[in-house]
């Protein structure tokens, strides 16, 4: 691709707010040197990584990547024999650390999570922890690059001897400052440095007092700064010691780098995969901030944005919009006056292109879908040229001549104002040749007119679409709202009477365009009331249906619970059967047993009051079964017709239900909560028929009937308000006989976990709480069972 695209559409300012995301130089290097793929495996794998580093994002909210450097340089230097220096050394255990903080803790996430994440999985397996060199380097070296004195004993006793070489010296200098005499021999009583020398301020006159050597004076000359000769001896064992710790320094710094160098290709390894996950993660909290989400990726050039928002405008101002390119038409011709909104819906879909094919992700609804092109042309802005003399429409046709000698099957073109600048029967007449050549060509293109010749375009030719871009008369602007298949209108007339013009002038302006105009654009004022229409019904049958999607899978879930329990209710009333049964068999067998002990004992003779009695017994012993309180009453015999909306008893479930419609001639369908099913007509009982409806009910009690969501979500709420919810949410959910429901309060900083989860423990009809599984959100999430 050309760099002249980048700029044209912006994704160089992309790449400057990606910038902001990465945590060492690695990354900016990185994105720094960012270009889109043109190779579709590719494409697909950075989009892959991106949104596994989006996962770890979302589960863990951040990445341990701090304290990585590029440490390459400093790594082939000590390849080479090159001493490094001790911060130089502190930099390359920085990155050892960084890389196993950053192993250890995916190898964590991925346990914890029990995540698939093959790529950074791959990255992490390739690191290498070294941490010999790590533990080495930090147990000689401080954080300040200071060798430490436990770096070898040679040093610790050189710096030992420095301290009481030093210290004497100071006792020595310490007692002259202190003598009677120094008051006036001295122009201050202190100790201080000169050429690494300890030496003291002596008056110009007292010179000789002292002896020694002489390393410095003052501006003026008065003050002398000498080293007594009773101390020179010291200074020179002070001096011989230092010059012994910088070859002790050398030297452990010498060794330190061998260490380095002997693990040079791991730590090259390192770095190239700290910086390529540094990347990644970057992309992963680019991602974050810009709401995006992960595209699915094709070669057919195929576009499809579900709710796409421009990333470089602020996200409260921007205007999401739906487009579609490249399969029942790969042509878009965005027509209407110079009003706003056709330039950003041009960028949108070019900028979309590169970031997807960089391995971004886009700020656009799932279900998103872009494709992969081999090249992506640009026609747009102001391309006048000052330094080439060119005036507007020739730097324009410069540009769309360059496209058009590189346009193939495998290429994006967008065309801002085509045919701009020139005579406008010319203009459009060139536009619409232009248009041609590249539909010819096979590529996808998208252009902007303000030429009302080219709304026809759209109907004469296969494969190719008129669009335009909403404008409000109201508010006299753009809505920036991309309506497909409605070409656009003027809408000079309707603005210059808002502004003001008087009914007469417009009303003579308007007879001098012909008839013809004026149906076309009625026709497409029309197109504009019957799309916001259509879109307005589509949005309120796509809500219905998720409903419907909702209640179905929570009716699924209460079936299967409800039959869970019946299963259980059938095992408890086997085994109290089985338990009867078995007692009483015991019983009969000790009856039979008695009366085989009487008969020997009374030889074979048994008296009657004695039969009398085990006769008795084993009348006692035959099982009962308790019956239940609760049998179903035998339907009562109707006295009334039953009618569709009459309130009636389901006589085998024990429950009120609505009537809904006759199936056959012994059947319903009966409304019972949010479960319809078909009910035998003798299994009814007539309760009601359907009430008047008040037009202003005083109050409303929700019952079983009512409808009630199986979890509450109180994320983002206050505190107060979502107690209050939690409160009127229980209610319900008695009211409606669930069994169990789930409060979703995220994990944040706990308090409003704490607090939902006080209340339930002290609530009268709460039987047990506990966080989620981890399929139904862990600690997020509140899991709440009833008495």
């Amino acid at each position: 691709m050309q760099s002249r695209i980048f700029h044209v559409l912006e994704f160089n300012k992309v790449k400057e707010q990606l910038q902001k995301k990465v945590a060492s130089s690695l990354g900016r290097e990185k994105v720094a040197n960012l270009i889109p793929s043109t190779q579709y495996e590719e494409v697909v794998k950075w989009q892959e990584a991106t949104d596994e580093a989006t996962t770890v994002l979302r589960l863990r909210g951040n990445v341990p990547l701090g304290g990585i450097f590029d440490v390459r340089s400093s790594v082939k230097r000590a390849e080479i024999g090159g001493t490094l220096s001790s911060n130089e050394l502190l930099d390359v255990a920085s990155t050892i650390y960084a890389a196993r903080q950053v192993k250890q803790f995916i190898e964590q996430v991925v346990e914890d999570e029990d995540l698939q994440l093959p790529i950074i999985t791959e990255h992490i397996e390739k690191l290498m922890p070294l941490p010999e060199v790590e533990q080495t380097i930090k147990m000689s070296i401080d954080e300040n690059g200071t060798v430490l004195d436990g770096a070898s004993d040679q040093l610790r006793g050189i710096r030992q001897k420095l301290r009481s070489t030093e210290s004497r010296i100071r006792e020595k200098l310490e007692s002259l400052i202190r003598s009677s005499s120094a008051q006036k021999m001295l122009s201050d009583a202190i100790v201080t440095i000169r050429n690494e020398r300890f030496v003291i301020p002596v008056k110009q006159e007292y010179r000789s007092a002292y002896g020694g050597i002489v390393h410095d004076q003052s501006s003026s000359g008065a003050t002398l700064f000498i080293e007594p000769q009773a101390i020179v001896t010291l200074n020179n064992e002070l001096q011989e010691a230092k010059v012994k710790e910088k070859q002790e320094i050398e030297r452990i710094l010498i060794a330190l780098t061998v260490q380095v160098a002997e693990v040079a290709n791991e730590l090259r390894q390192n770095v190239y995969l700290l910086g390529e996950l540094d990347f990644m993660f970057a992309k992963g909290r680019y991602s974050h901030e810009l709401k995006a989400s992960k595209p699915k990726m094709n070669d057919r050039g195929y576009i499809k944005l579900v709710k796409a928002k421009h990333p470089l405008i602020a996200q409260e101002d921007v205007v999401a919009n739906d487009i579609e390119l490249g399969d029942q038409y790969t042509s878009i011709v965005i027509t209407g006056p110079n009003t706003g909104g056709k330039t950003v819906t041009l960028k949108t879909l070019g900028l979309f292109t590169l970031m997807a094919q960089a391995g971004l992700q886009i700020p656009a609804l799932d279900g998103s879908e872009m494709a992969v092109f081999k090249h992506v042309f640009a026609d747009i802005g102001d391309e006048q040229s000052i330094e080439q003399s060119l005036s507007t429409f020739s730097s324009h046709m410069v540009n769309i001549v360059d496209i058009l000698q590189k346009v193939d099957h495998e290429s994006l073109v967008l065309f801002d104002e085509l045919g701009a600048g020139t005579d406008p029967q010319e203009g459009a007449a060139l536009a619409i040749s232009i248009l041609d050549q590249v539909y010819e060509r096979g590529a996808r293109v998208v252009a902007t007119t303000h030429y009302p010749e080219l709304k026809a375009y759209g109907y004469n030719r296969e494969g190719v679409v008129n669009a335009s871009v909403e404008f409000d008369i109201e508010t006299l602007s753009p809505t920036y709202k991309l309506l497909i298949g409605v070409p656009g209108r003027s809408n000079a007339f309707e603005i210059s009477k808002r502004l003001g013009l008087s009914a007469e002038v417009i009303e003579r302006a308007k007879g001098y365009i012909g008839s013809e105009t004026n149906k076309v654009e009625n026709m497409i004022a029309s197109l504009e009331d019957s799309r916001r229409q259509s879109e307005h019904e589509l949005e309120e049958a796509e809500e219905l249906r998720k409903e419907a999607q909702k209640l179905h899978k929570e009716l699924q879930s209460q079936i299967i619970e409800f039959n869970e329990k019946r299963d259980k209710l059938y095992e408890k009333a086997e085994e109290k059967a089985q338990a009867t049964v078995k007692a009483a068999s015991e019983e009969a067998e000790k009856i039979i047993s008695d009366l085989r002990k009487m008969s020997q004992k009374n030889y074979a003779l048994v008296k009657e009051h004695e039969l009398i009695e085990a006769r008795k017994r084993l009348e006692d012993a035959v099982p009962t079964l308790e019956k239940s309180k609760k049998k179903p009453a035998a339907p009562k015999k109707q006295e009334r017709t039953l009618q569709a909306g009459d309130e009636v008893k389901v006589l085998s479930w024990g429950q009120k239900g609505t009537l809904v419609e006759r199936v056959s001639n012994n059947e319903w369908q009966v409304q019972m909560g949010i479960m319809k099913m078909k009910v035998k007509e003798k299994d009814l009982e007539y309760i009601s028929s359907p009430k008047p409806v008040e037009t202003k009910p005083l109050a409303t009690v929700k019952g079983k009937d009512y409808h009630v969501n199986l979890e509450l979500d109180l994320r983002g709420e206050r505190y107060e308000n979502a107690l209050i919810r939690v409160e009127k949410y229980i209610d319900d959910a008695l009211l409606a006989n669930y069994p169990r429901v789930s409060i979703i309060h995220g994990k944040g900083t706990g308090a409003l976990r704490k607090g939902v989860q006080e209340y339930l423990k002290n609530h009268r009809s709460v039987k047990n709480i506990r966080f989620g599984e981890a399929s139904e959100g862990g600690s997020g999430v509140t899991v709440v069972e009833f008495k």
